[in-house]
């Protein structure tokens, strides 16, 4: 595929675009965790353990990658698995620690409403040639990795 003509953008509007995106993005993630029947912080702690899939996360996992303390993921933890999102597992190198695992039906719940926008954003990357889509997994995947590293430097619970 040919690549299309783009309009010229500045950082500054790149970050602007960015920004409006993200916005859209959390209210978009609060409207979806309310339909599955979950709070933000849950339904991100789900992804995480959805996307895990055999390999299984610790609660210190899980606290690491949505930065809240191990105490607190304690109780996403229990309200997950209260309303049927996962189950605990014993973690077979280490009898102290658990690990968490989807149920294959919620797995589905959630799919059910995140399938549909993906089909969209699917379609949108049709618009893209292999080479622009390289230079967004590109940037995807940097500023993802300088978003961690900014939260780990500046933003860790106690």
């Amino acid at each position: 595929m040919q690549a299309k003509p783009r309009p010229a953008a500045t950082p500054e509007q790149a970050l602007s675009a960015m920004d409006h995106l993200i916005a859209t993005h959390l209210v978009g993630q609060h409207e979806i965790a309310q339909q599955v029947g979950m709070n933000v912080t849950d339904l991100t702690c789900f992804a995480y353990v959805m996307e895990a899939g055999e390999n299984l996360l610790t609660a210190g996992d899980l606290a690491a990658r949505v930065h809240v303390t191990t105490g607190a993921v304690t109780g996403i933890l229990n309200r997950l698995e209260r309303v049927g999102y996962i189950t605990r597992r014993p973690d077979p190198t280490d009898r102290r620690r658990i690990r968490v695992a989807a149920r294959p039906d919620a797995v589905a719940r959630v799919l059910e409403v995140y399938e549909p926008y993906y089909a969209r954003l699917t379609e949108l990357f049709a618009d893209y040639s292999p080479a622009e889509i390289a230079v967004l997994n590109d940037w995807f995947t940097r500023a993802s990795t300088l978003a961690a590293n900014y939260l780990e430097e500046h933003c860790r619970p106690d």
